[in-house]
């Protein structure tokens, strides 16, 4: 499927507009729409391709700059030392709450976005997987598919670094994917342990996979890149995002009523 990429919009927000990358097919029609959180580095050449693949699939995608309250539109931080210090910076520096709101905006302009049937689910890697963890505590979301989550069960994420994610698991309502690296230092074993037993906890609609893998073992950059692990990885991810946002997962009381009685 050919698409088109290249365009923004930048949505307005209470600290300010927030660039965000639009990627959809060319061909006339609606598409299901994905919200991409990124990494700390912003909209970078591998999320970007990431982006693209999945509006290859038949998706509207809409990645927003998650620093963008903090760093000039159009920001990308080098994958280095410097960018990663900047990142982290960033990361602490901004409010849970900007995290929050921006989420909203994004999941608002997916609904109105012509291109889109306004059914919508998340997806983020490492920060952007906890921040897709916290937008799947709207009702807009109807699937979330979190790579490596950090920082949920260090509770560290924003500004105090006292998020309060693993207190809000029960605001999920939607189906999770979640997806783990187990030669990942920034989530080690306890860390996912307690994610999950928290999830379990919360009664959450979930499915769990840890891999042989490192950080950013989905990055396409780098020497941490696993191509093979990452398409397994994308398999699941396009057959969650395309049960759930087409009319073909009905809850099961529903499904049940349309059954043929005999």
């Amino acid at each position: 499927m050919i698409i088109k990429d290249g365009e923004f919009v930048d949505l307005p927000t209470s600290t300010g507009p927030m660039r965000t990358h639009l990627f959809r097919p060319v061909a006339p029609g609606t598409y299901p729409g994905l919200l991409l959180f990124s990494e700390i580095f912003q909209v970078t050449g591998p999320i970007r391709r990431t982006a693209a693949f999945l509006a290859g699939q038949g998706f509207v995608v809409a990645v927003p700059e998650i620093f963008h309250d903090m760093e000039t539109p159009g920001c990308v931080l080098a994958y280095d030392t410097a960018g990663a210090d900047r990142g982290n910076s960033d990361k602490i520096t901004k409010t849970i709450d900007s995290y929050d709101e921006d989420a909203r905006a994004v999941l608002a302009y997916l609904k109105t976005d012509p291109h889109c049937t306004g059914k919508i689910g998340v997806i983020g890697i490492c920060i952007g997987g906890h921040l897709a963890f916290r937008a799947c505590m709207n009702p807009e979301a109807l699937a979330g598919v979190c790579f490596y989550a950090t920082d949920i069960h260090k509770r560290s994420l924003g500004k105090g670094m006292s998020d309060n994610t693993l207190d809000r698991m029960s605001d999920v309502k939607c189906e999770m994917l979640m997806i783990w690296g187990r030669q990942d230092p920034h989530v080690p074993l306890e860390g996912r342990v307690l994610i999950h037993k928290a999830m379990e906890d919360a009664k959450l609609n979930f499915t769990w996979h840890e891999f042989n893998g490192a950080h950013a073992f989905m990055r396409d950059e780098g020497p941490r890149y696993d191509p093979a692990l990452a398409k397994i990885c994308y398999d699941m991810t396009l057959e969650l995002f395309k049960r759930k946002l087409s009319c073909g997962d009905l809850p099961l009381e529903a499904a049940a009523s349309k059954e043929t009685k005999h």
